[in-house]
């Protein structure tokens, strides 16, 4: 028995695993097949530009002596420089030296958490909302204020009600293909989200993982476009366009807000990686990108349509889900009583196929009866065959509902 005994900080009470990555290592048998993850496809990862931009990076020896020596916290300034084009083009303001390169966007999720909370402060979240956050949040003893979501995403009178009678230190928002339901917010409704944050002087936090992963024909306009007093944080990652591994995401700051965050930045891991920021920028370079993304959208928005067309065959017609138009996931409502965590429990050990339940996406508790399932990271006889041994488990959870 080991002699020492850590004294751990008290804020450690309230940091729990993540139920997301417990269950994939459950279900990472080969047999299995996942739509439990929120991997993006890695057929589709762009391996020969890749492999080409991590060359370029060393094309000098002062290129190669950039991406192997310390770089500055701030980022990679060719890499700075791109995306700022790009935001510019949306018609997002920039003002200022906004751009800061962070090792994956959940590193800019922790960093304002660390920014903002104090314990038994209050933010503002979905209803369901993105577990990471909810990690990042509650480890720094944050309390959650819960806006319930409709088809159009966060419920604005809702928000209205919580912000006339609280002073959260911001709003979380996942407005573009949401993580966990795939549901956007409505045009209107990121104008209302927007100036009601205004009006009660609370900042955004706009988390944007999945904006580049639209089926229509525009990309949704980001609440940050309305921002020109500085109140907006804007989050965004090239891990589901490119490849997560490379761990390069950037966030948008306002000058008054980064002040704050250089510095958590620097005491964190002191830079993102700079080989990886320069075979990003390299990338980039190239022009390709938006034909890759083409093909992103074409190949996801294809098996978005095969996994809603096996749902329509093999769920029961008492199940409801999500037809997102764009993102990785389609969110599955159940009757209430028919619970989704047996479910997991029969659809892995009887059918090889695993899900997420929906319950580890609630800050305080409920969604029992709900589920996540990813269409990107599966091939087609995946998508066909898991959905349709899926159906069967929720079938079989409910004989009664069958019969009526």
């Amino acid at each position: 028995m080991s002699p020492f005994k850590p004294s751990f900080a008290n804020r450690t009470a309230h940091v729990n695993p993540s139920v997301i990555r417990e269950i994939l290592k459950v279900v990472s048998q080969p047999d299995i097949i996942s739509f439990a993850g929120g991997m993006p496809a890695q057929d589709l990862f762009p391996f020969a530009e890749l492999e080409a931009a991590a060359k370029a990076a060393f094309k000098s020896p002062a290129h190669a002596l950039k991406a192997l020596q310390y770089g500055p916290s701030e980022g990679y300034q060719p890499l700075r420089e791109a995306i700022a084009a790009q935001l510019t083009a949306e018609g997002i303001d920039l003002a200022g030296n906004q751009i800061l390169i962070t090792t994956g966007s959940q590193q800019g999720i922790m960093m304002v958490a660390h920014a903002f909370l104090d314990p038994g402060d209050t933010v503002v979240v979905g209803n369901p909302t993105f577990l990471g956050a909810l990690q990042a949040f509650g480890g720094f003893e944050a309390k959650f204020l819960t806006v319930p979501l409709d088809a159009g995403g966060m419920k604005m009178d809702a928000l209205a009600r919580i912000l006339e009678h609280h002073t959260p230190k911001f709003i979380y928002a996942i407005p573009t293909f949401q993580n966990p339901t795939g549901l956007s917010l409505q045009d209107d409704r990121r104008v209302e989200l927007y100036e009601l944050a205004r009006t009660h002087g609370v900042p955004v936090l706009e988390d944007d993982p999945y904006g580049d992963l639209y089926f229509g024909p525009t990309r949704p306009r980001a609440i940050k476009s309305f921002d020109h007093e500085g109140g907006v944080i804007l989050l965004r990652t090239f891990s589901k366009v490119l490849a997560p591994g490379l761990r390069v995401a950037y966030a948008v700051v306002p000058d008054a807000i980064m002040n704050k965050l250089l510095p958590l930045k620097q005491g964190n891991d002191l830079h993102t990686s700079a080989f990886a920021q320069m075979m990003v920028a390299e990338f980039l370079a190239t022009g390709r990108l938006e034909a890759h993304l083409a093909h992103l959208r074409a190949e996801y928005a294809r098996r978005r349509d095969l996994m809603l067309a096996a749902m329509d065959a093999h769920f029961p017609a008492w199940c409801q889900w999500t037809r997102p138009e764009g993102g990785l996931f389609i969110w599955v409502t159940l009757p209430n009583g028919v619970l989704a965590a047996p479910l997991l429990e029969e659809a892995v050990s009887r059918q090889k196929v695993a899900f997420i339940p929906g319950s580890a996406f609630y800050p305080h508790g409920g969604g029992e009866n709900t589920l996540r399932l990813n269409f990107s990271n599966a091939s087609e006889e995946q998508i066909q065959e898991g959905i349709k041994r899926l159906g069967a488990v929720i079938r079989a959870a409910a004989p009664q509902l069958e019969r009526v």
